[in-house]
């Protein structure tokens, strides 16, 4: 009897094995066909952990079959496993592609807002020049410091050479004068000393020529001895050397030796020049050696250079160079007429000259001066005209020609030699560029931007 009902017993207990079995086996397959139709690839992995958790509690109740439909359920879960990760690539495709088109036309979009529209009436109308980038011949340029001075060759200090008072002056400061013109008259007892004694060596060399003339008849006619006709000529002749001493000190004074007033001191101009300094005013009395006049000829002048030890091997005679004032807009050309052979001590330069012509006057002695010469000259394989570099954003920036207007275009520049600049970066050759009246654009770009700004 007991046995019977133990039999009975395990009949049941193994039907309901069974039946959880079978009950196992379809939540595993409807959970296997959800993953199959499932588009979110971050889920299937956690199905699947539930169906290694269902395995193993089928497996725990029975082993022989469970295995069986584990297995077909891990080929299943691969199954999906694999179309879950070709859903995966797919949307990650779709996500790269999306990111390339935005960028195309977020950079469209940026070209667009920094584009400054321009017409080609309205460029005719401001004077623009479309030039293209290409090669030029850079001259690099050393810049020196220089001082416009007066030309001491062509520069006179008139001072009288006698004492006296003034009696006139007719020259004015700033006044152009002329080669011999009078300056200012001076009274001086020294001079009419001077000429008394050349009238009176002129006196007695008339009275000797006289005698000599006389003696030398009488002694063609046998009247008088030789020895008389021998002493009157060597009078004559001394009072000859008399006159011409008293002549040279007049000349040797600046004084005339002909003239009715015999203190009369004429002061002349030596050459053609400017009056550039003036000491002398009427009545006044005058010593010797003293400067009452300055007279220049500023039709050249001299642009001295200090140059430093370093430089000297660029500087030469002979040498071309450009002259630019610092004042104002002016511009000459000359050569290094002039370098020093000594260093100052306290400056550590040396003095170059350069010989300036100066027909309009336009350079003035003490004006400060910068002075360009060529130190090197490089072929650059991209440049652009000086006047196409403008400033934008703290950067050099040249506008770029396009459809409609022009673009902004950041460079890096290097060389220059005030015509052209040489483009290290940011250019290629032959880019169309606006020229000359580039600023005009810039300030067409500070409106727009204060536009949308507002």
């Amino acid at each position: 009897m007991n046995t019977q009902q133990e039999r009975k017993t395990f009949t049941e207990r193994t039907s309901k094995k069974q039946w959880m079995a079978v009950v196992a086996i379809l939540v595993l397959g409807f959970a296997a066909g959800a993953l199959i139709l499932r588009t979110d690839p971050a889920k299937p992995q956690a199905a699947g952990h539930s169906e290694a958790g269902g395995h193993a509690d089928g497996e725990h109740h029975e082993e022989g079959k469970a295995e069986g439909k584990d297995h077909g359920h891990d080929h299943g879960r691969e199954e999906a496993k694999g179309h879950g990760d070709k859903e995966h690539h797919g949307e990650e495709s779709k996500e790269k592609g999306a990111p390339a088109e935005a960028k195309a036309e977020s950079k469209e979009h940026k070209e667009d807002e920094e584009k400054i529209p321009f017409t080609d009436e309205q460029v005719k109308a401001a004077g623009m020049a479309i030039e293209s980038a290409g090669p030029a011949r850079i001259k690099t340029s050393l810049q020196l410091p220089g001082e416009i001075k007066f030309n001491e060759d062509r520069t006179a200090h008139v001072v009288p050479r006698v004492a006296g008072v003034v009696d006139s002056v007719s020259a004015n400061l700033g006044q152009e004068v002329k080669r011999g013109q009078v300056l200012a008259v001076l009274s001086s007892p020294g001079l009419s000393e001077q000429r008394s004694a050349l009238q009176s060596a002129q006196r007695r060399l008339e009275l000797a020529r006289t005698t000599y003339e006389r003696e030398k008849k009488l002694w063609e006619e046998k009247i008088s001895p030789q020895q008389d006709y021998l002493q009157a000529q060597q009078a004559m002749q001394e009072a000859q050397i008399a006159v011409a001493n008293a002549n040279q000190k007049l000349l040797a004074l600046g004084a005339t030796p002909g003239s009715a007033a015999l203190g009369r001191y004429e002061l002349r101009a030596p050459f053609d020049g400017m009056v550039v300094e003036k000491h002398i005013s009427l009545g006044e009395s005058v010593g010797e050696a003293v400067n009452v006049f300055t007279i220049s000829d500023l039709s050249t002048v001299w642009a001295e250079i200090s140059v430093a030890a370093n430089n000297l091997n660029l500087v030469r005679i002979g040498e071309p160079v450009t002259i630019r004032s610092s004042a104002f807009d002016q511009t000459a050309s000359g050569t290094v007429s002039y370098v020093g052979s000594l260093i100052g001590a306290q400056t550590r330069t040396a003095t170059a000259r350069v010989t300036l012509t100066n027909p309009q006057r336009v350079w003035r002695p003490g004006l400060f001066v910068n002075v360009e010469l060529v130190s090197s000259e490089a072929d650059a394989p991209v440049t652009v005209s000086a006047e196409a570099v403008q400033t934008v954003e703290e950067k050099p920036t040249v506008f770029l020609k396009v459809p409609g207007g022009f673009m902004p275009q950041h460079v890096q520049t290097g060389r220059s030699d005030g015509k052209r600049i040489e483009i290290v970066g940011g250019l290629k050759p032959g880019a169309a560029y606006a020229a000359s009246g580039s600023f005009v654009i810039k300030s067409q770009q500070g409106k727009s931007s204060a536009t949308h700004t507002h």
